[in-house]
């Protein structure tokens, strides 16, 4: 103990003295860097004083040499500024010493050279030198533009261009046949040498545009070439179509029209066999008669922006002028192959003012035909009624004439060139079917006394056949995109639900449906008026079979045959006419609809009415089985292989009632011992029950009289 004390005094006294010389040491230490940073600091205010002292002594140089940079940058400017003057000079001279020696080609290609040059300089702020460049390509483009146009004209004069003839009796070349390969060299060469003028052409020729309100969708300018082709044939369509002539009449758009349509046909043989070559030679894009096309319908939407605001407010013309454009349409893109995204009358008749008043012209003769076609004596007849093949519809005349109208609207507005314009007159559509439902809505309640009159199946097959069309549209492409284009209207202005517009996304739901919904509310209104009035007439005629003496009927072996309840044929003749008559008046798809509606009722009602308002002895049972089962279900084999299935009250009420008495004893002890358990029904089905509940069994098998006296 006393040795580890020692030990532990030691080393508390070795410790105590270490201490004051390590903090000797630290004070050492900070003491030299002390004196370091000092030293440091005097020489950065050293360092600091003679970097002041050598900017003060250098900035009369920086400044001196700062001028001298400006003026050597200024110099650069004004060398760069001589080059491309001497560039253009020099480009000018190459194309002057082409034409001296008569190298059209290489002066147009010098040419192209010069337009591009003017084109990487549009950039540039010297605009000394932008206007000079311009007046050297503008110079040079109008010399060499003039002389290849005049000699170009000339070859043109000799192939007969243009030809104002049909294409059969045309004779491009046959006049001088000698000289026709020299011809059509010559008219090779020109066309090269104004192709390469179009770069110049296009820089220096502001394009004619027609106003932004037409939405012209962007195009480049025609090819120089065939501007030139053009020419003539403008000449006679401003000399003929514009001004006072006698050819330029407001109300004949399709003297103008049919016109540009004949010198289109008449020029497509030589533009695709003489033109089209040399634009495939030289590796253009351009379609020659296309490139013709398009140049004649630029005339076309001119004539028409200054036309329709003179007969915008004349219904008569207006609509007139809109049917000669949609035949132009049609045989433009049809037959000449004239693209649809290019420029063309759609463009002019999208133009708002314009196309609100379509839309109301549109409405207002859709109307009047609506109008007449319903006070038309063969309205609610149809064209095919002596055809059966044709008649399976049985569609009268005012609902396929008003299926026609609409279908010939759609053919009218399908080529507009905007999503939203077709939305436009789709709903257009939507309204005339609606106030066409309207319509027949209030011709049907006229008939409402007459419901299986001709008339009221008429109305019933026309509301029908709407619906059945505008289900079949609401597949096709065309109203596919329609409602995708719709989709995206709606999305943008939140006017659908998440839900609704997921059904339209999903093509769950289409742009008819809210009209088909309501053609189908009231074919099934009208078709239930139909089946209560039948129905009624039924009860009334079965008055006397619901009083039949069921209980006290001759067995089956007493009776030598069985024949029908005289009290039942009232009942199954009234069913019987007014089957073949609505079969007659119905198309096959509404008549179906109406049996078996029919049928649903007489099964309750026999059954309710009938049978379980009865008791039945084994004759009477037997009676009811064949009156049933020989004589009203056959009525219906007709239109279906087995009807007794629509009748399974009826049928199965026979089976039990007609079961033999140990059948009938062993399936009442079952019922009554298993109630509700899976043996009851297996009994059941094993006797061909399958519809009626056990409890209904038992109830019949109650109303049965001949049981066997067991005592009880």
């Amino acid at each position: 103990m006393v040795t580890k004390g020692r030990t532990s005094r030691r080393k508390v006294l070795t410790v105590s003295s270490e201490i004051p010389k390590r903090i000797q040491s630290a004070l050492k230490n900070a003491e030299e860097s002390k004196q370091f940073l000092n030293h440091f600091l005097e020489q950065e205010s050293h360092l600091f004083s003679s970097i002041n002292s050598h900017l003060l002594t250098a900035q009369p140089w920086i400044e001196d040499l700062g001028a001298m940079i400006n003026q050597i940058e200024e110099i650069e400017r004004h060398l760069a500024y001589l080059k491309w003057i001497s560039q253009i000079e020099e480009l000018s001279d190459n194309i002057q010493q082409y034409l001296m020696t008569n190298n059209v080609l290489e002066a147009a290609s010098t040419l192209v050279s010069m337009a591009e040059l003017d084109i990487k300089l549009q950039e540039s702020s010297c605009t000394h030198l932008l206007g000079f460049m311009r007046a050297t390509v503008k110079f040079w483009h109008k010399i060499l533009k003039d002389k290849l146009t005049s000699d170009f004209e000339e070859i043109l004069a000799q192939l007969h261009w243009p030809f104002i003839a049909p294409p059969q009796s045309q004779t491009v070349g046959i006049s001088r046949p000698a000289s026709a390969p020299e011809i059509y060299s010559n008219l090779e060469t020109l066309f090269c040498q104004l192709l390469k003028l179009q770069t110049s052409d296009e820089l220096l020729t502001e394009p004619k545009q027609l106003p932004e309100k037409y939405s012209l969708p962007a195009s480049p300018s025609v090819i120089l070439p065939i501007q030139i082709m053009l020419t003539p044939l403008q000449k006679r369509f401003r000399y003929h179509f514009r001004g006072n002539r006698q050819t330029n009449v407001i109300s004949k758009p399709e003297w103008y029209l049919a016109q540009v349509l004949m010198w289109i046909g008449n020029h497509t043989q030589f533009l695709d066999e003489k033109i089209q070559p040399i634009l495939d030679k030289v590796g253009s894009s351009v379609n020659a008669r296309l490139e013709f096309s398009r140049g004649l319908m630029m005339l076309v939407l001119e004539k028409l922006a200054a036309d329709i605001p003179c007969l915008l407010y004349d219904d008569s013309l207006f609509c007139h002028l809109v049917d000669e454009v949609l035949l132009f349409e049609r045989e433009l893109h049809s037959v000449h192959g004239y693209p649809s995204t290019f420029a063309n009358c759609m463009h002019i008749l999208s133009e708002e003012t314009c196309f609100q008043r379509w839309l109301t012209v549109e409405r207002k003769f859709a109307l009047q035909k609506m109008d007449s076609m319903l006070s038309s004596e063969a309205a609610w007849i149809s064209q095919y009624k002596d055809i059966t093949d044709v008649d399976e519809m049985k569609v009268p005349d005012c609902a396929e004439t008003f299926m026609t109208l609409l279908l010939v609207i759609t053919d009218r507005y399908k080529n507009l060139p905007a999503a939203s314009r077709k939305l436009q007159f789709l709903e257009l559509q939507k309204d005339l079917v609606d106030d066409f439902r309207i319509r027949l809505t209030q011709v049907m309640k006229e008939e409402t006394r007459a419901s299986l009159g001709f008339r009221y199946c008429a109305i019933l097959n026309a509301v029908n056949y709407i619906s059945t069309v505008l289900a079949d549209w609401a597949d096709n492409v065309f109203f596919l995109q329609l409602q995708q284009a719709a989709l995206e209207v709606f999305a943008e202005n939140n006017t659908l639900s998440k839900l609704q517009l997921g059904q339209l996304a999903s093509m769950e739901s289409s742009v008819f449906d809210d009209m088909i919904n309501l053609l189908e509310r009231l074919k099934h209104d009208m078709l239930t008026r139909q089946v209560d009035h039948v129905f009624r007439e039924v009860k009334d005629a079965a008055k006397l079979y619901k009083k039949e003496r069921w209980l006290s009927l001759p067995s089956q072996s007493e009776q030598a045959v069985m024949s029908l309840s005289s009290s039942a044929c009232p009942l199954l003749l009234t069913l019987r006419d007014r089957l073949l008559q609505l079969e007659q008046q119905l198309c096959f798809s509404l008549f179906k609809i109406f049996w078996q509606m029919l049928v649903e009722k007489l099964d309750i009602y026999i059954y309710q009415e009938i049978i379980l308002a009865n008791h039945f002895n084994e004759g009477g049972a037997a009676q009811l089985h064949f009156d049933m089962t020989r004589n009203l279900f056959p009525l219906f084999s007709h239109y279906c292989k087995r009807p007794e299935n629509y009748f399974k009250h009826v049928k199965e009420a026979c089976i039990v009632l007609n079961l033999n008495t140990g059948s009938a004893l062993l399936l009442r002890d079952i019922l009554q011992s298993t109630s509700g358990q899976p043996p009851a029904t297996a009994a059941l089905n094993e006797v061909g029950i399958y519809k009626l509940a056990q409890q209904d069994v038992e109830i019949l098998l109650n109303l049965r009289t001949n049981w066997p006296n067991t005592g009880k």
